[in-house]
């Protein structure tokens, strides 16, 4: 746990005449539940997740997640998913690498009780899931820490995973991160550059960009 630290995730966006919109970057027990499955292959493998209201990219498994899987590669054992949603990241990186341990975290909890059902589903023994804040509830430290970001709480979101994974590195770890030019590639490419001291645009892929940094 780093110092108790706590994000600042907003339950609730109020718009014009009282409006009130639900994200997938809260946690809200109100919202209705409608759970549903999806079938994909990813990396040539089956996968079935459960997805549900409330949670990022119901339909469909996120074409940047997709992206952030089949650049990623890693030398280490531990990997931690922040911001992991229903778990697709997490889970496929798990089966692709049986003998490593993949740690996922998610402030949603309806997201993290899908990812736990997720991770049986798929037969993945190596994969946990669990609450946290980004990083209030990690411990130790991971040689590869991946983030397909929540773009919509904000750029002081994103820019807190990019900075505060370097406490949860191992020395020669790396950050790995997803995010679309559109939407802000070219400001965390800067973040990683500032606190890494290097960056590697290790992937474009339709306006996707997967980077990494290094810890030195």
């Amino acid at each position: 746990m780093l110092g108790g630290k706590i994000y600042f995730f907003h339950p609730t966006i109020h718009y014009n005449k009282g409006e009130v919109m639900n994200h997938y970057f809260i946690s809200d027990k109100s919202l209705k539940s409608e759970v549903k499955e999806l079938k994909v292959v990813l990396i040539n493998k089956d996968f079935s997740f459960l997805t549900d209201n409330g949670v990022f990219s119901k339909t469909a498994v996120d074409y940047g997640s997709k992206a952030l899987i089949s650049a990623f590669t890693t030398n280490g054992k531990r990997i931690l998913d922040v911001g992991c949603g229903y778990g697709p990241i997490g889970i496929v990186l798990g089966k692709l690498n049986p003998k490593h341990r993949i740690d996922m975290v998610d402030i949603n909890e309806r997201a993290i009780d899908l990812a736990k059902k997720n991770i049986v589903r798929n037969a993945v023994n190596n994969v946990t899931a669990k609450i946290s804040d980004l990083y209030q509830f990690v411990d130790g430290k991971y040689f590869s820490i991946v983030s397909n970001p929540p773009i919509r709480a904000g750029k002081h979101i994103v820019h807190a995973i990019i900075t505060d994974a370097k406490n949860f590195l191992e020395n020669e770890g790396e950050f790995w991160l997803v995010i679309q030019k559109k939407q802000g590639s070219s400001s965390a490419k800067q973040k990683m550059l500032e606190v890494y001291g290097n960056v590697e645009v290790v992937l474009k892929d339709k306006g996707y960009n997967v980077l990494k940094s290094v810890k030195k």
